[in-house]
């Protein structure tokens, strides 16, 4: 296949192809069964840096305009998209031509990045400035109502940053500890500190 894309910041084993990359992407609309936005596509293929931003930003307009994907719903504010049956039939019969570690990574990082905005979407963190620090609010989402919120205290911006990173790692582990605390639950606590360790 004659390679017809910049290649700057493509990592050896990279997408040169138009081609390439636009199966790549009905690919990827094929398997992950979630909505995706343009932002999600573009970040999942960039992340190892499979394929050069401008061509990726140039196939994923392309498959616009070709019929291949269109307009789903809006979600988080952003629009995203879905293949139509031209661009699924592109997937099905084109996708074996794709190198599996390409398939393989880029399915892996559109899956976490979907969980890591479901996870931002249920949970919230709000750092708010002090006199002397910072206060960490945290809330567990069980839909309609709030499970359980809280507020922390951080010296710095970098304590903050931590402990919300933290927290929007496992926000259901730290529900379920302070639940256990609660509820003097010594089994459930060990499980909860083991599932957070086992992580680390």
């Amino acid at each position: 296949m004659a390679f017809d894309t910049f290649d700057e910041g493509i990592a050896p084993g990279g997408l040169r192809s138009k081609h390439e990359i636009k199966v790549l992407m009905c690919y990827l609309f094929n398997s992950v069964k979630d909505k995706m936005s343009e932002s999600v596509i573009t970040e999942a293929i960039r992340e190892y840096e499979l394929a050069n931003f401008f061509e990726v930003k140039a196939a994923f307009d392309e498959l616009k305009r070709s019929g291949n994907i269109t307009e789903d719903e809006i979600v988080d504010g952003e629009q995203t998209y879905r293949l139509t049956e031209n661009g699924r039939l592109v997937a099905e019969q084109l996708e074996s031509t794709l190198v599996y570690s390409v398939k393989e990574k880029a399915l892996r990082c559109a899956v976490e990045l979907l969980a890591e905005r479901k996870t931002l979407r249920e949970n919230f963190v709000d750092i708010v400035k002090t006199d002397d620090g910072f206060q960490v609010n945290c809330r567990v989402s069980g839909g309609d109502a709030d499970l359980f919120s809280f507020s922390l205290y951080a010296p710095d911006r970098e304590m903050a940053e931590m402990m919300k990173r933290s927290f929007l790692s496992y926000p259901v582990t730290v529900y379920k500890t302070m639940l256990a605390l609660m509820t003097k639950n010594r089994e459930a606590i060990d499980d909860a500190l083991e599932d957070i360790y086992s992580r680390d």
